[in-house]
């Protein structure tokens, strides 16, 4: 009959008998007559005891046990509490699966050496951590818009137009065909399904190829999107409301030992539950920042990362900044009626100086208001033509927003970079491993 292997959190709870683990060596110590082995699994850790009486003929392939080698462990569970976890194994039976020499992941190396060892680094406590939440935010991404009546949609990843702007595209080799690009975003493939399914989300990478080396920037990161017929301006900010404190309401449920790993601070994030969101307009912004920063901002730029470092910092809830100038956001969004120079838009800024992790808007669904745009930054209106049929054949009000999975991450984990947020992080300096 094959053994019954259970994970070592499964062990604990049930402690008080004879339990059969498998995993990889955390830490080993030990002298001539004992050997302590912190076994690791996906799970938890637990301190597993070898006595060199139970297995004197074969101490030798014990005592060369190196960190990261895997093992299968059979042994009496019992309380102790000075042990890591409050409990020890010890151990009856073991079988080596893996052996492990000399494994290069030890404490206070350079992020660089981390970075282009990041296919082994993931094993630490600290991205073990962190990749359980993110698995938590991705399953509450989800939940929320499909809870909330939402389809999943699919746009394409090859793209033949841009939404974003020209100097952050990815151009690839498409055959013999020119002008093919990485998506930057779904929506301009998305708004054509809202006249079908009206409201639809989805979760994919998007490629940005932003010359920047900032903490907040990757060029490839996952978007979380949505967008919805027959809304306006106030639901789509409504809606980017209740899905940030879904998420960060699961996490709190669900990851509580991992954000303790992450030395977290949980009263920093208990508020985002509790409290409503701060909302101000671009210019109230303004306003803030000169005031009470002592940050000047001329009226018609957009807010730089250090601008909104500033302002989520005298906040404990994001900021919800509406009514950007038009000149600086994208040709879909719609002009705000009661001031043409500015579009309703919206940027959620995380606090504790995390910034931007949504970006939204209403879209504009006048025809001409559109091809005007697009003539003003450049692009040639026929390139876009199937889009611009969404606003020939019945269109109406709309509107949708676009979420960075890893700056939410980054946010919630209290990251320094948003590198830790993804496995294998891509930036403009780095494509491997």
């Amino acid at each position: 009959m094959a053994t019954n292997y259970i994970s070592i959190q499964d062990a604990i709870n049930q402690a008080s008998k004879t339990v059969s683990i498998h995993g990889w060596v955390h830490r080993e110590r030990g002298s001539n007559k004992l050997k302590f082995v912190t076994l690791r699994d996906s799970s938890n850790l637990i301190q597993c005891v070898f006595d060199r009486a139970v297995f004197e003929k074969r101490w030798d392939e014990i005592d060369k046990l190196q960190v990261e080698a895997s093992l299968r462990i059979t042994g009496e569970i019992k309380k102790d509490e000075r042990a890591l976890t409050g409990y020890e194994i010890q151990v009856k039976d073991f079988e080596v699966i893996g052996k492990s020499e000399n494994f290069p992941i030890a404490k206070d190396l350079s992020i660089e050496f981390l970075a282009d060892n990041r296919h082994l680094w993931l094993r630490s406590r600290k991205m073990t951590a962190i990749l359980k939440i993110r698995s938590t935010v991705f399953g509450a991404i989800d939940e929320f818009f499909r809870q909330n009546g939402f389809y999943e949609y699919h746009s394409p990843i090859f793209q033949a137009v841009q939404c974003e702007g020209g100097s952050d595209l990815f151009s690839v080799n498409y055959f013999d065909q020119k002008d093919v690009f990485l998506s930057q975003s779904w929506q301009l493939y998305a708004e054509p399904a809202i006249f079908s399914l009206e409201k639809i989300y989805t979760i994919a990478p998007s490629f940005r190829a932003e010359p920047s080396k900032t903490s907040r920037h990757l060029t490839e990161y996952w978007h979380a999107e949505m967008e919805v017929a027959w809304c306006e301006f106030k639901d789509i900010q409504d809606c980017g409301e209740k899905l940030l404190k879904h998420v960060v309401k699961k996490v709190l449920e669900k990851n509580k030992e991992e954000l303790k790993i992450l030395e977290r601070d949980i009263s920093k994030l208990e508020p985002i539950v509790k409290k409503p969101f701060v909302r101000m307009t671009y210019t109230e912004a303004l306003k803030i920042l000169k005031d009470k920063c002592k940050m000047p901002v001329e009226w018609g730029k957009d807010l730089r990362t250090i601008e909104e470092e500033k302002l989520t910092m005298l906040y404990d809830v994001p900021i919800i900044c509406t009514n950007y100038p038009k000149k600086v956001k994208a040709f879909y969004m719609m002009e705000d009626p009661q001031n043409p120079d500015t579009v309703q838009g919206c940027d959620f800024l995380a606090p504790e100086g995390h910034g931007e992790i949504i970006g939204g808007s209403q879209r504009e669904h006048d025809l001409e208001k559109i091809k005007n745009r697009l003539r003003a930054q450049g692009e040639n209106p026929k390139h876009y033509e199937f889009y611009l049929d969404t606003r020939r054949y019945g269109s109406v009000p709309h509107g949708g927003f676009g979420l960075g999975v890893e700056r939410v991450v980054k946010w919630i984990c209290g990251l320094e970079s948003i590198k830790d947020a993804i496995p294998f992080p891509r930036t403009m300096e780095r494509y491997k491993p």
